[in-house]
């Protein structure tokens, strides 16, 4: 188990966690394996233990660990019912609950039973999909957690931004580690771009050999246990060939933020010869590729955005993109080299939308795109993303897209190199870097 003193904290969710305390909803904590849905658990339990909850009152159970792994729903149900303490109020902590065949018989009757507050997570969107729900509709909340912000990721390795002067005049942020010693904050970017946003790189340092082993840990545990066994477990046979999920993820991770639509992944697989080598009759079919699609998304390994009519107020249909969650593990899948830096600053934009709460869509508008509209109840913003505004015909092609939309919501370019203007009719040019540090 971790140490409570080591931990990190990630205030955002740990608030909205404890924003839900002593409610009658179920706590489901969400996302990719590794993210940190166990370690927020245990800030959870330390925030109860400060304010005064007895540990006897807390049962915590982890069903990776070899001591539950073979429990039934019913097992679970009397390991809990023998630690009920009669007259208190217990606090009950399930962590990666799904593997539990009709877990939610079990912290249905902890509801109706004990009086009790419960929490769960789960590394797979089945956990929450209609079966579950109809047992606790409307009596869970989802909290979704993502990998590491650019500002955790400086948290989590000990780096602190401090404004200095420049020569130039005005100031500059550059970067101090523990030791003292300093860096440019690009540099810090641009390894934060590298090795990506999993919480466990802080324990093993920004070392390629060890990011990467760690990476493929994660991967593996993902593509095995949340995907393939997952599928056995449900008595689905629907995904079955590694060799194709491993080609149908190289794919996605190859292609983030390109059209991509289901017939084209099933054609560019069998053109470029990557199906073959294998006992294939042609290619999957359509079907096949959207079920393994559907399988990546539901372990939080890709997430699908719609395109949206900006004049027709409408969804699309046609062609989505697809973002991986974290940029350390497509560059784990492809190799480590600079490739289309472009697409992977736009997958790191989208998620930071996704942190700060924003539903997020690509916009349309006549035949020009915009590449986020990131919308709130009372707000909406649209954004570029780009590498340099400095090239005249780059600024024409991002802006042009922008000064096209005719209402008043907010207009902003982001790139890492905004070049001196700070607007262009009323579009703001924003630094990247300093946009995710805000």
């Amino acid at each position: 188990m971790i140490e409570s003193h080591k931990l990190k904290k990630r205030e955002g969710y740990l608030e909205k966690l404890i924003g839900f305390q002593d409610t009658e909803l179920v706590k489901v904590i969400t996302g990719i394996r590794r993210c940190g849905k166990s370690s927020l658990l245990r800030l959870m339990i330390q925030h109860l233990q400060e304010s005064g909850i007895q540990p006897e009152q807390i049962v915590e159970m982890n069903f990776e660990s070899h001591d539950f792994r073979k429990m039934t729903s019913d097992d679970v149900y009397d390991f809990v019912k023998a630690r009920i303490i009669p007259g208190k109020r217990m606090y009950l902590f399930f962590d990666e609950l799904q593997r539990i065949e009709a877990w939610e018989d079990a912290v249905n009757s902890f509801r109706v039973d004990f009086d009790c507050d419960i929490y769960v997570t789960g590394s797979n969107a089945y956990l929450l999909s209609s079966e579950y729900s109809t047992y606790l509709s409307g009596r869970c909340v989802e909290i979704k957690i993502l990998p590491l912000s650019f500002r955790e990721f400086l948290y989590f390795h000990d780096f602190e931004v401090r404004e200095t002067s420049s020569a130039l005049g005005g100031m500059r942020k550059q970067v101090w580690d523990k030791k003292g010693e300093r860096y440019e904050l690009r540099e810090i970017f641009d390894a934060y771009m590298r090795f990506g946003g999993m919480p466990g790189l802080a324990d093993v340092g920004l070392d390629q050999e060890k990011a990467l082993a760690l990476l493929e840990g994660i991967y593996s545990t993902v593509v095995i246990r949340d995907i393939l066994e997952r599928e056995k477990r449900r008595g689905r046979r629907q995904i079955t060939d590694p060799v194709l999920l491993r080609k149908i993820i190289l794919f996605l991770a190859d292609n983030i933020g390109n059209n991509v639509s289901v017939s084209s992944i099933g054609n560019t697989l069998t053109d470029e010869g990557l199906m073959e080598g294998e006992k294939r009759k042609g290619r999957p079919s359509p079907h096949t590729v959207q079920a393994y699609i559907n399988a990546l998304q539901e372990s939080y390994f890709f997430y699908e955005i719609k395109r949206f009519d900006i004049k027709g107020k409408e969804y699309l249909r046609t062609l989505g993109k697809y973002y991986i969650v974290d940029i350390g593990l497509r560059n784990y899948l492809l190799g480590f080299r600079n490739r289309d830096s472009g697409h992977a600053i736009e997958n790191v934009v989208y998620f930071e939308l996704l942190r700060r709460g924003y539903d997020v869509s690509i916009g349309k508008i006549g035949n020009a795109e915009v590449d986020f509209i990131a919308a709130t109840a009372e707000d909406k913003v649209y954004i570029q993303v780009t590498q340099s505004m400095q090239s005249e015909d780059v600024r024409k092609r991002e802006l042009a897209p922008l000064q096209k939309i005719q209402d008043n919501y907010e207009k902003i370019v982001l790139s890492l190199d905004p070049g001196l203007d700070s607007s262009y009719d009323g579009i703001k040019s924003l630094n990247l870097i300093d946009w995710l540090l805000e």
